[in-house]
């Protein structure tokens, strides 16, 4: 178990802080060592803060430290011009920690817990819901729940594995991975058609049944995206930014996972009333959703500290918003 340390530095805003960059150094050294300081027993790390303005309003630099030794630490941040980097910009600060686990080792505005939390619930909603939903329709719904936790199992494999092919990372980094969104989708929806079939199920009204439970999932767990520090949204001055963090820097930002929660209760509610009031045909619902929610994500993309997708996002929008056209005939006229 590795110990680790986070030291944040605060800003209030224009009144201490010019625009532009804002550059911290910290500089860390362990308080209750008996004799010589080791090699484990001081650190300096400088963060970078960039493109900041008169309203940015009050932030937060954090830096995560790991590879010390354990103990009772003090650390001194100060701002400083990388021009003349022995030249204070601001007031310095003064932070007295003691180490912990590394990876529990956050700053402000990240709550980790959150996140395996409300995906659990989300997890455990959509099963439920897929369940009576299928018992409606006199299908098998414990083997297809059976299915459905391996898929999700699986999804979560799939979902790491598709953020370090899209990071870039080495596979030895698998277990500390991020997890994707597109990655567990692909993943748990290709092992669950393949349950089906195996199981002699109606593949497109098993996604169908699915699809509520699903979206409603992902809105239940995207806001512990939120609370901790993961697919932030971009900095912003807007009067409707919210602070939050993307476990670095904390400030005022687009909510983005928020917005993508609403969507995503939005096409749930949508789907369980169609499922419940409507004989469309198999598979219709799934897909009319799952174009919506790419049609949505893609508009959210900008938003998004790290916009992945800029490459061939218009072409995206255009292709799942005319299915979103097509299959909302389909189901018009089969109703």
């Amino acid at each position: 178990m590795e110990p680790g340390l986070a030291a944040t530095y605060w800003s209030d805003g224009a009144t201490t802080r010019p625009p532009g960059d804002l550059h911290v150094r910290f500089s860390g050294i362990r308080t209750d060592v008996a004799g010589p300081l080791g090699d484990g027993d001081r650190f300096e790390r400088v963060a970078r803060v960039e493109n900041l303005t008169h309203d940015s309003g009050r932030l937060s630099v954090t830096t995560k430290v790991k590879g010390i030794n354990s103990g009772a630490w003090r650390i001194k941040a100060v701002p400083f011009d990388p021009m003349l980097p022995s030249k204070a910009t601001g007031d310095p600060q003064t932070i007295v920690t003691n180490t912990r686990l590394a990876a529990l080792a956050q700053g402000p505005g990240v709550r980790l817990w959150t996140w395996p939390t409300l995906i659990s619930v989300g997890v455990v909603l959509a099963l439920v819901l897929q369940s009576v939903l299928l018992s409606r329709v006199h299908a098998n719904a414990v083997a297809a729940t059976g299915v459905s936790l391996l898929a999700c199992a699986l999804g979560y494999l799939g979902a790491k594995a598709w953020y370090l092919i899209l990071h870039r990372q080495h596979p030895r980094k698998f277990a500390t991975a991020g997890a994707c969104i597109q990655g567990f989708l692909v993943v748990t929806l290709g092992v669950l058609v393949l349950g089906g079939f195996v199981l002699g199920m109606n593949v497109g009204t098993l996604l169908d049944v699915t699809t509520p439970g699903l979206f409603l999932a992902m809105a239940v767990g995207r806001p512990g995206c939120f609370l901790g520090g993961c697919c932030a949204g971009s900095p912003t001055t807007s009067k409707w930014g919210l602070w939050s963090s993307n476990r670095t820097v904390g400030i005022r930002r687009a909510p983005v996972q928020l917005l993508e929660a609403a969507a995503a209760l939005l096409i749930g509610v949508i789907t369980l009333t169609l499922v419940l009031t409507v004989d469309a045909v198999a598979g219709a619902i799934f897909v009319a959703a799952a174009a919506a929610y790419t049609f949505v994500r893609q508009l959210l993309f900008p938003l998004r500290a790290d916009p992945h997708t800029r490459l061939g996002r218009r072409l995206t929008i255009a292709i799942s918003l005319a299915i979103l056209v097509v299959d909302a005939g389909v189901l018009t006229l089969t109703t």
